[in-house]
């Protein structure tokens, strides 16, 4: 007697079905077991993660941080009118808004931060180096303990109490620092050595680095409040990207791949392995991105071209599984 794998030359999965997991290996037809009621369903359709073009940021700029979710977002500092920024905007899912600026006006400096109303802006460049950190309560930006190496070009993690600095410029560097809420303390080096690079997590003790230059880097590495693993190995190396999620659930995007490579390619990470997913429709680099997840995220500012920046936004969504039972 054939099994419906002889028959159809795929198995029957266990999916939940009011989630958009393993919307990329399932095809129409397929029979899946969705695991919230035990009942056994067929695939009618199915549709990949997408980016989607939102409102624009007030100021262009580019070599800007951001943090927060993809419906509550927070893009600060950069570079563009002036050489430094200040500039402060909020982002509610649908428009952003000017608020609170930052004391000290700097661009290539990293964030971290769960929502746009609790965020921290550290490092950057004023163009000197700095150690300095700022803290955000959702409108007024206040003085927080300094790092205890200045760096730019670095990437952050976690949130505005329980952030994490790696990496960056001075030259490249490859120290960790982690911040309590008021002050930093020296963590374990990157085994790679880089600037440039991207940051996701949720906390300061699960980070995940990876990209960066020079040359151009491929490698991930994963932070435990301790020391730093190897992971998978990005498919397109690159830096000056757009990151999002957490430590196992990551996504990068854009970012440069030697002139005039500026690329609008994401990748999603999922604790192991990178899988190439849908690209943006502006290709740049030297933008922000910022969100809980690898299916949920924001990309914003940037620049497409040497002296162009940009003020353009675009949203990532999780595709949908579309299911009748049977």
């Amino acid at each position: 007697m054939s099994t419906y794998t002889q028959l159809r030359g795929t198995k029957i999965l266990n999916v939940d079905t009011s989630l958009a997991s393993n919307c990329s290996n399932l095809q129409p037809g397929q029979v899946v077991l969705n695991t919230s009621d035990r009942s056994l369903n067929v695939v009618q359709c199915t549709t990949l993660p997408v980016w989607t073009v939102g409102s624009v940021l007030n100021v262009c700029r580019n070599s800007l941080a951001g943090a927060g979710t993809n419906t509550a977002s927070l893009a600060f500092g950069g570079t563009g009118s002036a050489f430094t920024l200040r500039c402060t905007e909020s982002y509610n899912g649908t428009s952003w808004t000017a608020v609170g600026i930052m004391a000290s006006g700097r661009q290539r400096l990293a964030g971290a931060g769960a929502s746009n109303t609790a965020v921290l802006g550290f490092g950057g460049y004023t163009p000197t180096v700095v150690a300095c950190t700022e803290s955000y309560n959702g409108s007024a930006w206040t003085a927080g303990g300094a790092m205890a190496t200045a760096r730019q070009s670095l990437a952050g993690a976690g949130t505005n109490t329980a952030a994490l600095a790696f990496g960056g410029n001075n030259p490249f560097i490859s120290c960790t620092e982690s911040y309590n809420g008021s002050t930093w303390t020296a963590g374990g080096a990157m085994s790679c050595a880089r600037w440039r690079l991207a940051g996701a997590g949720a906390s300061n003790t699960a980070a995940l680095a990876f990209g960066g230059a020079f040359p151009r880097v491929s490698c991930t590495e994963s932070y435990n409040g301790t020391s730093w693993t190897a992971g998978g190995a990005l498919g397109v190396a690159r830096y000056n990207m757009g990151s999002a999620g957490t430590n196992t659930a990551a996504l990068g995007f854009g970012g440069y791949c030697g002139f005039p490579n500026r690329v609008a390619c994401a990748e999603s990470y999922n604790g192991s392995a990178w899988t190439a997913v849908g690209a943006m429709a502006t290709a740049r680099w030297r933008l922000a991105g910022d969100g809980a997840s690898n299916t949920a995220a924001l990309a914003f500012g940037g620049m497409t071209t040497y002296g162009l920046s940009v003020t353009c936004t675009e949203s990532y969504a999780s595709g949908k599984i579309l299911t009748k039972k049977i």
